[in-house]
């Protein structure tokens, strides 16, 4: 038995693949106090008739995510060159916001009073020059123990042509009580203020993540994977010390959940946009996930290969209100899990959720199955106050509440793809995650996308994405001014056999013409040049052949591939369809009520309710639907 685990904003999502291929789905609802309390919940639910058996889990963990955007991760110390001890406060100097002439200011995760200089350096071409005196070292020590420091991120000036330095301070260093990690070991890329970054968010994450990992660890039977932000996972205790590779992992796993999906209906270029309760995350794949090593996170760079996912805050719990000008907002706070949109019984804040509920799109007893109830007189109050605010009725409020959510997400898609050279047009919407089906048509317009598909588990996708997943390992080398990469690449694969045996090796280059301030990572084939030339074109609309390419990093992923799930249709159950009042387009239609067993194969037009155990679909009138043999909804305009 194999698990994948998702642990959301509202939900945490289970998908059990047993052993005879069959795969079940449940949701749990999400304690953000006690995560570790709901998954192991879930486990024990999930394995109850297999006692005795090791279950393998992957997992897509919010902690490190939460601890960054929360500003709640460990009391760290950065450890530095002396006389650069500002690094990470000076940053880049980049302006966000270009005509802003107030804007505020940057905040910064460093305490500046917890930011150390050693007397240290190594050349850019790695020759030391200066080693640090034991002596130092010890006085470091002693300092870090009044400071009461939980952890220290260590990033010396190019620590990663020479990592002797580093190696000290972590040696003298290691009978302390600290969390330790070394910019060498964590991101070993020039740039020394990214490397720096991530360095530290890894210190300051960590701790929470290894706190995390022995909790879930109380349950022996089960072998715990992570997922990556990279769409591979690592074991639990390389998790602990990569925590920084964990931030986007549950996303992740939904952008490999859909390529999946999208694969097993002959689709490779797929947008895939996931909405779940608190946000959406969108992402572009042609063929294969896109990637990038300099996302931002929470507004810090972080230097490890990540899959190149949007995300912006506009989910099913996202609260819509009423500015100081009058105008309607819809995000980026959300209700959460706790207490949740108006309708689940708690909450009095109108959110997307409930902006549905009064449309009529979700029903009583709609919600996982019919097992949550939902509360359709407190979505309506909640609606009505924002109704009275911009002097609208229930409906109008309702239906102004969803064009702003879906405004806010089409501008997310656009970033992903023609921000990045693509024609959202050539592609297919993918949508999953609870509430995507609902917006999946109406934002597909608007983009001129004809075609959108929604998985049969569709929200639970990412969970099922983590199944889908491999293992997964990422090596890097920085060689600016080096003639031989040849002889970089074969050390980084002799360690990755060491690691990973029986893995497969991908090698690429980050090239740039030589002047850049910035490359382009490409394969490592038969002529790299010549991609570089093309990549720069597609991207950048031009590329200049005659001018001198240099090369940057290096980079090896090394990849375990696992058996991935079976995508199949289930029966298709002939019964009575039921009809319900929504409000469609401007006005209220009698619209068919479908479960996902009653779709057939063949094309049925719009307006229906397609409902699943774990998402709504919404088809409105000028679309056609139908099931395909891998259980995909196909939605075309």
């Amino acid at each position: 038995m194999r698990i994948g685990v998702d642990a959301g904003g509202t939900f945490t999502d289970f998908v059990v693949l047993h052993d005879d291929g069959r795969l079940e789905t449940f949701k749990l609802r999400s304690d953000p106090h006690d995560p570790a309390r709901v998954i192991l919940a879930g486990l024990e639910r999930a394995t109850a008739q297999v006692a005795g058996e090791s279950v393998a889990v992957v997992h897509g963990s919010t902690v490190a995510t939460n601890a960054l955007l929360e500003r709640k991760g460990a009391r760290t110390a950065f450890v530095t060159t002396a006389g650069f001890e500002d690094l990470l406060e000076i940053g880049r100097q980049n302006r966000a916001e270009l005509y802003n002439l107030t804007p505020a200011p940057r905040h910064v995760l460093a305490d500046r009073d917890l930011c150390f200089g050693v007397r240290e350096r190594t050349y850019h071409d790695g020759t030391m020059a200066l080693r640090p005196s034991a002596a130092e070292l010890k006085r470091l020590a002693a300092k870090l123990r009044r400071a009461r420091v939980q952890s220290v991120a260590i990033c010396f000036l190019h620590a990663y042509r020479n990592r002797a330095n580093e190696r000290a301070v972590v040696a003298a260093l290691g009978g302390e009580d600290f969390y330790l990690c070394a910019s060498h070991e964590i991101s070993p890329e020039f740039r020394e203020y990214e490397r720096g970054s991530t360095t530290f968010i890894n210190a300051y994450v960590g701790p929470l993540m290894e706190t995390y990992l022995r909790q879930l660890s109380r349950a022996r039977r089960y072998r715990i994977a992570i997922m990556q932000s990279n769409g591979g996972f690592l074991s639990a205790q390389e998790a602990a010390k990569h925590a920084v590779r964990t931030v986007l992992s549950g996303p992740a796993g939904g952008v490999v959940g859909a390529l999946e999906a999208a694969r097993h209906s002959g689709y490779k270029r797929v947008l895939g946009f996931d909405m779940g309760g608190t946000s959406t995350d969108v992402s572009l794949a042609d063929g294969a996930p896109r990637e990038t090593t300099e996302a931002m996170v929470a507004g810090f760079p972080i230097r490890v290969p990540m899959l190149d996912i949007h995300t912006v805050g506009a989910g099913g719990g996202s609260i819509a209100r009423v500015d100081a000008g009058g105008l309607l907002r819809v995000g980026p706070e959300s209700a959460g899990a706790d207490p949740g949109p108006a309708c689940y019984g708690a909450g009095t804040d109108a959110t997307v959720t409930d902006a549905h509920v009064v449309l009529g799109r979700i029903g009583a007893a709609q919600l996982l199955g019919g097992a949550m109830s939902i509360d359709i007189e407190r979505s309506s109050a909640a609606v009505d106050c924002i109704a009275r605010r911009l002097k609208l009725d229930r409906i109008a409020a309702a239906a102004g509440i969803l064009r702003v959510a879906n405004a806010n997400m089409e501008r997310a898609i656009r970033v992903v793809s023609v921000e990045r050279g693509h024609d959202p047009r050539d592609f297919a919407l993918l949508a999953f995650g609870g509430s995507g089906g609902l917006h999946a048509c109406d934002i597909a317009r608007e983009l001129g996308i004809k075609t959108v598909i929604v998985p049969e588990h569709a929200g639970a996708l990412s969970a099922l994405g983590m199944l889908a997943s491999d293992a997964r390992r990422d090596y890097a080398a920085s060689v600016l001014g080096d003639s031989d990469p040849a002889r970089c690449f074969e050390s980084m694969e002799r360690r990755a056999r060491r690691e990973s045996p029986g893995a497969e090796f991908e090698r690429s280059i980050d090239l740039r013409y030589r002047g850049q301030s910035y490359e382009l990572n490409v394969p490592f084939l038969i002529d790299p040049i010549r991609n570089f030339h093309e990549e720069h074109q597609r991207i950048y609309g031009y590329a200049t052949p005659e001018r001198e390419v240099e090369a940057v990093t290096l980079r090896v992923q090394a990849r375990a591939r696992l058996v991935k799930p079976k995508l199949t249709r289930g029966p298709y159950r002939k019964g009575n369809v039921e009809t319900r009042r929504v409000w469609v387009e401007g006005k209220w239609r009698t619209v068919p009520v479908l479960a996902r067993p009653q779709v057939s194969s063949r094309r049925s037009a719009g307006p229906a309710l397609i409902l699943d155990y774990g998402s709504t679909t919404l088809i409105p009138p000028g679309w056609q639907y139908r099931n395909d043999d891998s259980g995909n909804l196909i939605v075309t305009l």
